[in-house]
């Protein structure tokens, strides 16, 4: 079985799913946090791994960057090769004051200046959401292990279209509303594991602060500082 964009046999990808963004995170994770992690994909130069974290079946794969990307490969991933769950664990800037950069985010929503909220409902605006059973999982983990030197915060996030829009008007608002950070992908992932039957959750490491540039983390440091993130998303996708 092959869908136009992964390129694998139904059991080939388990039933839990690691997403980041990024296809080279995605090998980093697939090399360093997964047990005899193998290549079962590779359509488009974005490579499907499978292995096991301590003992369970897991599989990691990219998302790319956005929504469309994001709805795409999580709709394939849920529909046609018997994925459950998928955890997107990624970066995002931080709006909140609260949150500081190197802190760890649990998303439990999402909002979104995408259609994506929009179009399955005709005259309706879902609230797009986390798995309750993962989040607490997630929750659970971070609680139990704090990361050392920083913080985690549970709230929602918001999914952006426009990674260069310059509205300071939004982000105040959405600031006024309790929201912790900016990134875009996790409306798609919640929308789709909604339409799908299926379960999400994100968990996101603050790589910069929209307020604050200072201590911002280099390029080198996305790709590698996301270990406390892996560990608490591998424990929401297996509670």
């Amino acid at each position: 079985m092959a869908t136009p964009h992964i390129s694998c046999e139904k059991g080939d990808i388990a039933e839990l799913v690691l997403m980041p963004g990024d296809p080279r995170r995605a090998k980093r994770i697939a090399e360093t946090f997964l047990e005899d992690a193998r290549l079962v994909s590779d359509v488009r130069g974005n490579n499907i791994f499978t292995g096991s974290h301590r003992g369970t079946p897991m599989s990691v794969m990219a998302s790319g960057m956005g929504v469309p990307t994001t709805a795409l490969y999580a709709t394939e991933l849920f529909r046609f090769y018997g994925v459950k769950r998928i955890c997107r664990v990624g970066t995002t800037g931080a709006i909140s004051s609260s949150v500081k950069v190197r802190d760890v985010i649990i998303a439990n929503a999402a909002h979104t200046n995408s259609s994506i909220s929009t179009i399955q409902v005709p005259g309706v605006t879902l609230s797009l959401t986390a798995s309750f059973d993962m989040l607490r999982g997630a929750v659970d983990e971070a609680r139990a292990t704090p990361p050392a030197g920083a913080q985690v915060h549970v709230g929602a996030v918001y999914s952006s279209d426009f990674f260069y829009l310059d509205r300071p008007d939004i982000t105040e608002g959405l600031d006024k509303l309790g929201t912790l950070g900016v990134e875009m992908e996790s409306a798609a992932l919640f929308s789709c594991a909604l339409a799908e039957g299926g379960e999400a959750l994100t968990v996101l490491t603050v790589s910069d602060h929209l307020k604050d540039g200072a201590g911002d983390m280099t390029a080198d440091e996305r790709e590698t500082r996301f270990g406390d993130a892996l560990r608490i998303a591998a424990a929401g996708l297996m509670a």
